[in-house]
């Protein structure tokens, strides 16, 4: 399961970003098509938070759905797999959108004096 060492690496770019602040949530944008599946990274993440200022922290995931640029006509086709084929037969295809792995929003608490 790759998606352990995978959520440990966001654990620590978010706990970097933090600078010791408590932080109360992170949005990530996952690609349909990145072979990273979104309930095993929500399964690890409460796993690798613990103990570092994620603990506790809400995880959203925004799921991306694939879309690719056919080369022949320029049509846009939405891919459930990183293959298809355009309505025009074409097979060549530029992926657009799906692979994604972003960590796309961190929340950090914030303490008032």
């Amino acid at each position: 399961m790759h998606e352990l060492g995978i959520t440990q690496n966001i654990v620590a770019i978010v706990q970097e970003h933090a600078n010791g602040k408590k932080v109360n949530r992170v949005l990530l944008e996952i690609g349909k098509l990145s072979a990273i599946m979104p309930d095993a990274i929500r399964f690890c993440f409460d796993i690798c938070a613990q103990g570092t200022v994620l603990a506790g922290a809400k995880l959203e995931i925004l799921e991306i759905p694939g879309l690719a640029e056919c080369r022949q006509c320029g049509a846009k086709i939405p891919l459930e797999k990183p293959f298809g084929v355009c309505q025009c037969g074409s097979v060549q295809l530029d992926l657009i959108t799906g692979e994604e792995l972003k960590i796309k929003e961190i929340e950090i608490e914030e303490v008032c004096v």
